[in-house]
Order: C-alpha cells, then sequence, then structure tokens
C-alpha cells in the first residue's frame, strides 16, 4: 500500500480542508473545516471521550433521517467554539447547499462540529473561536496538501507534556480506494512511550514513511520526563480539558452505519498511538465522511476500508507530533517532539 499524492485527508476526492488560526498576543486557538462536495457525504460518528463538545452528532445516529453532511467542523475554543460551525452554515447556506427543506434555496446546511479545550492558552481565556473563523477557515478550505503543526483547530493543542497540533495521513488501496484521517491531538494521555520518548505511531507508518525518526537517547527521555511532570504542576489537565477530534473519509460507498463503524475502528487507532486515551478527561470524537458512489461494497474490501482508517489514524496521529512547534504558555514552556527529542531524528534522513 501507499499514500495518497498528498499525504493527507484530501486525497479523498471532492474535499477541502481549510483553517483559520488565531496566534496573534492573547490567542492560541483556531478552527478547521472539512468542505464536503456540493452534492454532501454521508456521514458518522463515534464518541468514546468522556467529556464530549459537541455539534449534530445525534444527527448522524444510522436510525436518524439526515444522511448527507454538508462539513465537519473541529475548532478550538471548547463549547464556546462550537459557534463557528454558524459561519460554516451561512457560507454554505448563502451556496444554496443544505438538506432541502421546502422551496429551491429553503435549505439546512448539516455541519457536524467537535471542539477541543484550549481556553487561555494565549493568555487571555475569553479569547475564542466564532462565526467569523469558521467562516474564514471555509473561505480558505482547498484540496492541496492540509497543512499541519499548529494550525487550524490545533493551534493550542497539547498532547501530555508535548504540544500537540494536527496531522494526517492517506492510503492508497491494493483496488485504488482511497481512506485517509485528520486528526487535532489535544490528549490528556501521551503519543510516545514515556520511559523511551519513542513515538508510538512510528511503528505503524508506511514504507519509509517515518524512517527518519528513532529512540532518543536515555538522557534525553529522562529530561522529557522531567519537563512534562512540570508542565502538568504548572498547567494541570483538569477534566474536560483534553481531547483528540478527527475526520476520517474515503472515496468508498458507504451507508451511515457503516460510516459509523469506521469512526469505531478509527479509535482503535487512537488507541495505538496515545496512552491512555478515551479518559474522563478527554472528548475523544471521530467522525467519517462517505463520498463514493455506486455498489455497496462486499464484505473484506469493507473490511479493508475499516483496518486502513484505523491505521491512517494512528499516522495522522505520528504526523501531527512531528509537525508542531514548541510554544509558551504562562511560564510553561511545551516542547515539540522534535525539540525535546532531537537525537531521534537521522538528519540525512528525509522530512516526514
Amino acid at each position: 500500500m501507499r499514500p495518497g499524492p498528498h499525504n493527507s485527508l484530501t486525497d479523498v476526492p471532492g474535499l477541502l480542508v481549510g483553517h483559520a488560526t488565531r496566534r496573534e498576543p492573547g490567542w492560541l486557538t483556531g478552527t478547521t473545516v472539512v468542505v464536503a462536495p456540493p452534492e454532501g457525504a454521508v456521514g458518522g460518528v463515534d464518541v468514546r471521550g468522556g467529556a464530549p463538545g459537541t455539534r449534530e452528532t445525534d444527527l448522524l445516529d444510522p436510525r436518524n433521517l439526515v444522511d448527507r453532511v454538508n462539513a465537519v467542523v473541529l475548532t478550538g475554543g471548547s463549547a464556546f467554539g462550537l459557534a463557528a460551525a454558524d459561519g460554516v452554515m451561512q457560507a454554505l447556506y448563502a451556496a444554496g447547499l443544505g438538506w432541502p427543506v421546502g422551496e429551491p434555496g429553503q435549505v439546512v446546511p448539516i455541519v457536524p462540529a467537535a471542539v477541543v479545550f484550549d481556553l487561555g492558552r494565549g493568555g487571555d481565556f475569553g479569547h475564542v473561536p466564532t462565526a467569523a473563523d469558521g467562516r474564514a477557515a471555509f473561505d480558505a478550505a482547498g484540496d492541496g496538501p492540509v497543512e499541519q503543526g499548529c494550525v487550524g483547530a490545533g493551534t493550542g493543542a497539547r498532547a501530555g507534556g508535548f504540544k500537540g497540533g494536527i496531522g494526517s495521513a492517506s492510503v492508497v488501496l491494493e483496488d485504488g480506494t482511497t481512506v485517509a484521517a485528520l486528526v487535532v491531538v489535544n490528549a490528556f494521555g501521551d503519543a510516545c512511550d514515556v520511559r523511551t520518548g519513542e513515538l508510538l505511531a512510528r511503528r505503524h507508518g508506511l514504507a519509509g514513511e517515518f524512517d527518519q525518526v528513532g529512540v532518543p537517547s536515555p538522557p534525553e527521555a529522562e529530561a522529557a520526563r522531567e519537563r512534562a511532570l512540570a508542565a502538568y504542576a504548572e498547567d494541570p489537565v483538569r477534566p474536560g480539558m483534553a481531547t483528540v477530534i478527527g475526520v476520517i473519509a474515503t472515496d468508498a460507498p458507504l451507508t451511515k452505519a457503516q460510516c459509523q463503524k469506521v469512526s469505531g475502528l478509527g479509535h482503535d487507532g487512537l488507541a495505538r498511538a496515545i496512552a491512555p486515551v478515551h479518559t474522563l478527561l478527554d472528548g475523544d470524537t471521530l467522525f467519517t465522511l462517505a463520498v463514493g458512489d455506486g455498489s455497496p461494497l462486499d464484505l473484506p474490501a469493507l473490511h479493508a476500508v475499516m483496518v486502513a482508517a484505523s491505521e491512517c489514524v494512528t499516522r495522522a496521529v505520528g504526523h501531527a507530533m512531528l509537525s508542531a512547534e514548541s510554544v509558551d504558555i504562562g511560564e510553561v514552556q511545551l516542547r515539540s517532539y522534535r525539540d525535546a527529542f532531537p537525537s531521534a531524528f537521522d538528519p540525512a534522513a528525509p522530512p516526514t
């Protein structure tokens, strides 16, 4: 198997991704929007964390009516940040896109959303994404390589004692089906082995994907543990203050129920890349979008898509950690994985 051309979510035809990033003084937050094709995408969701912040997830229950999603919003700002979805709804409505409820033009855009907690990480607790940020992310959406790291909803993210961010990955299966994932890593758990510093996703890459990443030296691993403990002491993670959210996508033809099951297997991918995961302190939520049409998949093909989704989530977490940049949060410096473990990287190897 091989990744798609961008090794990111936009390798799934018709999907667009855009970020709105707020890094000005007092801010460290943002919004990311995944825009479906004009006809929408079949959607599903699986919420596993004990402290989720979401919008329109009940709508995606396979027992319920609406089966097409126009966009998914991933955003900082905790529950306040859900307002970013309003800007995306207004943009879609202006374009005449949404669930038809009457005469032509009378539509209601379907925009599920999920949030991460980053309140106060830029200095001002009240600085949160708004509808204007959602609109800005929508307007910036494109089909090129997805910018990763400390952008959009990953701007203020942290992962254990390290800086978190956004990551993405894709794979093209033997039959030509594309599966991809985009995740915002803002976890209570760690994305590396706390004993050795090894990136947990490292062993799950495609051929050559993480070849430049090794195991850090023991002194660096010990120093990183001490810094992580200090970071928690100065800025402890409390209930509701962590979460991994994301979108899985494929060009396979899936039903709502199958999309929900794909999201569930995506959480297995989180469990390989972050430990612990799905805690009472996290709101881990994964959406799945399917843009394909045609005959339903047979069981082996469906199984392959579900397994690939799980693996893409794991790899996307790895890319999020490798793309993140160190940042000062008050008196605490959250180091990126790269800055914490320089000995783990081979300067002669190609970048991830």
